[in-house]
């Protein structure tokens, strides 16, 4: 979620419809965006049946996308910056509906990867900026608050939505088809975002290219040594770490010396921005890490249908429909601290009740109170944390703050699936226990920062 500080508009202010269309919109694109880190979830069987991969490629079949998304989102702030938000928004949607269609009709894994790269740097084009446009339109922080809560309640429900539908995609139509809905999505996002209300000025902010493919070299190495590492592939491993020893002194080198650095070293230097950028990270770990383990251990080893599977994700769907509203509410009045630690206490206690239910082989029906306490921790946390991070943010940095939290949740996302795939190589129970306690961690360490005064 990116706010950036926007100039008062010269023009004058949109009507309440022609405001609630756009909001509208701006979700949709949040939406499409979201839904596409959790569509294939339920579709790894059948991807791998179809194209003959391992787990190791169904986990880059996933992560491919991510490391792109969460790299190119430290940037993509400044871009929105330099060239309009809305004119990247509406660049990065219909790139992003183009590498769908093509992913659609993906002969091997290869391609496949290379499309979900380039989906992956077309939804960073269109996260920051979409949140840019919400400042734009919503300037008041108590009206920008409710105005998430609306974002959130729409785009956060392709996270739990996304095994869902791809369920019932794949029944019906096989894994290629969980790519064709972002056609007519997209298609909408555009026809939403027309017009001169959702118009954002530009600046002259510059971009440190070298410095950006730096950051996705690191993100990408170190993504694959886990993957690697989790399929017992220790010369592949090896020969990853060699390369991410070699990367990371590269990109810190390049941003000391750079006039234009990917990380802000401002935001860093404040304890409430560090500990809500944990938390980000935290619950992403926790939500994508179990939405790859759980699918598999349904289909592999309880042997339920991709629709099936789907269904019983369904308790995770629920709090998206009712929650985000009442967070918004809260947000607005007490600030979001109390949101983001009840939401990362209920993850805790989500991903423990799902790992007991796994350690004794207790139906997938069984699953429900657990996906239910992680829904519900999920649509907490998701709608407060950008309130959280850019109130902390030094005067000046909104953009840059929003940039990173995006991409230090991606980042979260990626070393969650990585990770957690890892560790249902000794249990899938096991794998679920480490995403509680990570996100105890995070918890713990939020709650020693000082809070913020509730917005005005």
């Amino acid at each position: 979620m990116t706010v950036v500080n926007s100039a008062p508009s010269a023009d004058p202010a949109p009507s309440r419809g022609r405001r609630a269309g756009a909001l509208t919109g701006i979700s949709l694109g949040y939406f499409m965006v979201l839904l596409d880190t959790t569509v294939l979830s339920v579709a790894e069987p059948d991807l791998a049946s179809s194209l003959g991969t391992s787990t190791a490629g169904l986990q880059w079949a996933v992560t491919g996308y991510t490391v792109v998304f969460a790299a190119l989102l430290l940037s993509a702030g400044a871009a929105a910056d330099r060239f309009g938000a809305e004119r990247l928004f509406r660049c990065g949607v219909a790139v992003f509906a183009l590498a769908s269609l093509l992913s659609s009709a993906a002969p091997g894994l290869g391609v496949l990867l290379l499309l979900r790269a380039v989906s992956g740097a077309a939804a960073a084009a269109c996260v920051p900026a979409s949140m840019a446009m919400i400042a734009r339109l919503y300037p008041e922080p108590a009206a920008r608050a409710r105005a998430i809560a609306v974002w959130a309640a729409i785009s956060g429900a392709a996270v739990a939505a996304g095994p869902l539908a791809g369920g019932a995609l794949v029944g019906a139509a096989g894994w290629r088809a969980v790519f064709l809905v972002n056609v007519p999505l997209a298609l909408a996002v555009l026809a939403l975002t027309r017009g001169r209300s959702v118009s954002c000025p530009r600046s002259g902010r510059r971009i440190d290219w070298p410095a950006q493919l730096a950051a996705v070299a690191v993100l990408a190495l170190l993504t694959d040594a886990l993957i690697a590492a989790g399929a017992r592939s220790w010369i592949h491993a090896a020969w990853s770490s060699a390369g991410l020893l070699i990367a990371v002194p590269a990109l810190y080198a390049r941003e000391r010396r750079s006039q234009a650095p990917v990380i802000d070293r401002a935001l860093l230097r404040s304890a409430r921005v560090r500990s809500g950028l944990l938390a980000a990270a935290a619950a992403n770990f926790a939500l994508a890490g179990a939405l790859f383990v759980l699918p598999l251990l349904l289909q592999r080893e309880r042997h339920l249908s991709a629709l099936q599977t789907g269904l019983a994700f369904l308790p995770l769907t629920v709090p998206f429909a009712v929650n985000p509203p009442l967070t918004g509410k809260i947000v607005a009045r007490t600030g979001p601290r109390l949101p983001i630690l009840a939401g990362l206490a209920l993850l805790v206690a989500g991903g423990t009740l799902l790992a007991c239910t796994v350690f004794a082989d207790g139906a997938s029906r069984r699953l429900a109170p657990g996906l239910l306490l992680t829904g519900f921790g999920i649509s907490c946390v998701l709608p407060a944390l950008a309130a959280a991070v850019i109130s902390a943010a030094p005067p000046g940095t909104a953009g840059a703050a929003g940039g990173l939290l995006n991409a230090v949740r991606q980042v979260g996302a990626t070393l969650g699936v990585a990770l957690m795939g890892a560790a249902a190589a000794a249990g899938t129970g096991w794998s679920l226990l480490l995403s509680a306690g990570v996100c105890a961690l995070a918890g713990t360490a939020f709650a020693r920062t000082r809070p913020a005064a509730a917005p005005r």
